[in-house]
Formats: C-alpha cells, structure tokens, sequence
C-alpha cells in the first residue's frame, strides 16, 4: 500500500510503499498525530522513515487492492 505524506515548507511529497491494511496505518499515523510523537514508519524494503508530526501537511493513503497486472480485468 502507498502512503503519501505532505511536509509542510517542502516542496517534495514523501511517498512510501508499506506493508499493511489502510485501516491499521491510518490508526497508527492518527495516534501519532494525536500524541504529537513522530510518525514511524518502516516500508516493504525494511528503511525506517521518521515524520514529526507537527510538520505533516497532509496524508494521502492508498487502496489494499493489489495492482492488475495484463489483459484480463
């Protein structure tokens, strides 16, 4: 799943690809924006990526559905 952060005075959105449903990563990023901790994150090649939470414009998340690869819909 790709989540997509938006820094505030960065011109540049952060785009990490995840392992995990929507559902538990919107839980984990809201209770890190609620505590005002940084947000956590670590993507599907194991790269740890830290966001403090008073700098996050915005957060895009994706779909779960896996992409269709070929002709057959």
């Amino acid at each position: 799943m790709q989540i997509t952060i938006g820094v505030q005075n960065v011109a540049r959105e952060l785009v990490v690809e995840l392992d995990g449903t929507a559902d538990k990563i919107a839980k984990d990023v809201l209770k890190a924006l609620e505590v005002g901790a940084p947000i956590d994150l670590v993507d599907a090649k194991g790269r740890r990526v830290l966001v403090p939470a008073g700098m996050v414009g915005y957060v895009e998340l994706g779909t779960d559905d896996a992409r269709r690869v070929g002709f057959n819909l």
